[in-house]
């Protein structure tokens, strides 16, 4: 391939590959699910074979990418008229904490562990478990929050996160150290808050005022919007 031939090559994906996201629209990008990552995968393969395949025919390249956008438009549609075919393509949004419990085999299917939660949660401002009510897991990879109604407090004050000390079943024991507590008073703050076996509780965490949050094994998990 000249290099004459590589600068013709590269404008003439680019302004394809940009008439033909445009034409797709904007969920693409602003809430891309599994199939608009497959999608846009694909696409950028094709692209990228139409500058540098020098045996790839211009007007081929283009043809497999309006080719590849037409199947595209024809999915968005389905999913669009189809309830069951939404399902199939986009998958169902995953209920991840129900009435302020965590739904461990929701976890496990979605391949998330109580850190990757945490995280998200903090990204919504979250810093305990405790604080929330209902936790959705997204399509498109987003958590979706609705925390638990408290009543307001006259005073403000910053929030820290709470700290994890039980997790599947074990102690945390570098945690709880860093709470000052002995391991025997930790066991008596298990047994004043109920919990009488540690194989029973999945996670466990202390907030900044000391007070225990405790989820237990087995809880169920069930797909948003439908009921148990």
């Amino acid at each position: 391939m000249s290099l004459l031939e590589l600068l013709i090559r590269i404008p003439i994906s680019f302004l394809v590959i940009l008439c033909l996201v445009r034409l797709l629209g904007r969920q693409e990008i602003s809430q891309m699910n599994f199939f608009n990552f497959v999608s846009a995968i694909t696409m950028g393969a094709i692209s990228a074979n139409l500058v540098f395949n020098k045996h790839l025919p211009v007007i081929h390249g283009i043809i497999a990418l309006a080719g590849w956008s037409i199947f595209t438009f024809g999915m968005e549609f389905a999913d669009i008229k189809s309830k069951r075919a939404r399902q199939l393509i986009e998958g169902e949004p995953v209920i991840l904490i129900k009435g302020g419990k965590i739904m461990e085999h929701a976890l496990n299917k979605t391949r998330l562990d109580v850190n990757a939660l945490n995280a998200l949660l903090r990204e919504k401002g979250i810093f305990s478990l405790e604080e929330v009510n209902f936790a959705v897991f997204e399509t498109d990879g987003n958590l979706s929050v609705l925390k638990k109604e408290k009543p307001k407090r006259i005073h403000s004050s910053l929030t820290a996160p709470a700290t994890e000390v039980i997790s599947n079943g074990e102690i945390n024991k570098t945690n709880v150290g860093k709470l000052n507590l002995s391991s025997e008073g930790f066991h008596q703050i298990l047994i004043r808050n109920g919990v009488r076996r540690l194989s029973e509780v999945f996670y466990a965490e202390i907030d900044e005022r000391g007070r225990l949050y405790v989820d237990y094994m087995n809880d169920q998990e069930a797909p948003a919007g439908k009921k148990k």
